[in-house]
């Protein structure tokens, strides 16, 4: 199905000959490393069982477009450790550069806005919202921007429609992070990679060195076979599938200028506005493999979080409750590994937009080193 080139010098190279690439995986990932290889003017072909690009919102398409688009490295410090901070920090830089190459061109227009991000708490929550503060002014780097308290009026300049019943919400600004509108994103990543071929449809049950193994048994060579199945590739990693759920409204009127954190002694609960007056409500993880339809009880505690302090909510009209699995490794970190002929990144956990791009410039970066080694004299 696939030829080798063979003799291919470094990536980037402009007067080497191309390299061929196999992709296992249109996700995120697989989406990326696409677009940027086949700009590059690589040979990439793309295998992925999904029936096309566009999300189905079933709970088997890709992770990436269940997600709710926050770029935020210093929140995510309440839970995972700096080096996902400092991959966050160097994506956010990166994000703003793909979406600007990619254009506002085509039916998929990408959105991108570095507005910072806000925590929030109501009144009788204060305590446990300092306890998640102490952790991230205790795990961020002198460099980083400190979480900034907001007093009523502030917080009212800054968002209006954000108050509670019950009195004045808590709130802290978070400077310099950021949204991305993943499903925008994710088509617009795929369409701009005009160059690549795009297998949907079929599933890769093997990844090895220069080579794929599809279902149906056939074999296709490349010089760089790459895996980016997330929990597809279970044959090689041990990775599990994280639950997220994901509730789309439409809320003509309400005015939201940044993603929103409400911070519970429970449950973490995040609110964030996309273009077409849509507004996004999730909860961050569940450990459980279940693909089903969201639960009554997790469509009510969301929602009715996401009112108690956007009260204009209330009207709001339910587009969809979208869910699916999220890969994860057992110690919550991504993995990227790298051999001649052979790239997998996995793990990416709930942090895929977080990191997506800085792990992708630095496998692209070993790959190229093994390039260049292997052509040396």
């Amino acid at each position: 199905m696939c030829t080798a080139t063979v003799g291919a010098d470094p990536l980037t190279a402009p007067e080497a000959p191309r390299l061929r690439i196999g992709i296992a995986g249109a996700g995120l990932l697989g989406r990326l490393l696409a677009w940027t290889l086949s700009q590059a003017g690589h040979q990439v072909s793309v295998f992925d069982p999904a029936p096309g690009p566009g999300p189905q919102f079933d709970g088997h398409q890709a992770a990436g477009f269940t997600a709710a688009g926050m770029l935020s490295p210093l929140a995510e410090l309440e839970h995972a450790d700096p080096e996902v901070a400092h991959l966050g920090w160097r994506a956010l830089g990166r994000w703003r550069d793909i979406v600007a190459a990619l254009g506002q061109a085509g039916p998929h227009q990408p959105h991108f806005r570095e507005a910072g991000s806000l925590l929030v708490a109501h009144g009788p929550d204060l305590g446990s919202a300092r306890r998640v503060l102490d952790r991230l002014n205790h795990a961020r780097q002198a460099d980083w921007a400190a979480p900034e308290p907001l007093a009523p009026d502030a917080l009212a300049d800054l968002e209006p429609s954000l108050h509670s019943a019950g009195g004045p919400l808590h709130a802290w600004l978070l400077p310099g992070e950021g949204q991305i509108d993943t499903v925008a994103t994710l088509q617009a990543l795929h369409d701009r990679a005009f160059a690549a071929e795009w297998h949907w449809g079929q599933t890769v049950t093997a990844v090895a060195p220069g080579e794929l193994t599809l279902a149906d048994g056939s074999l296709c060579a490349v010089d760089w076979a790459i895996d980016v199945r997330g929990t597809g590739a279970r044959d090689a990693l041990p990775v599990r599938g994280v639950r997220g759920e994901l509730v789309w409204l439409h809320a003509p009127g309400l005015v939201l200028h940044r993603p929103i954190r409400l911070l519970h002694p429970r449950h973490r609960v995040y609110i964030v506005p996309r273009p077409g007056d849509r507004v996004l409500v999730g909860a961050s993880e569940l450990e459980s493999e279940d693909r089903s339809p969201m639960s009554l009880r997790s469509a009510v505690e969301l929602m009715a979080a996401a009112h108690s302090i956007l009260p204009d909510l209330a009207e709001a009209r339910i587009l969809r409750m979208d869910t699916n699995l999220r890969p994860a490794l057992p110690d919550h970190r991504p993995r990227t590994h790298v051999e001649p002929g052979l790239l997998r990144i996995n793990g990416l956990y709930r942090h895929g937009w977080l990191m997506a791009p800085a792990l992708v410039d630095d496998a692209l970066v070993q790959m190229q080193a093994l390039c260049r080694l292997a052509t040396s004299p």
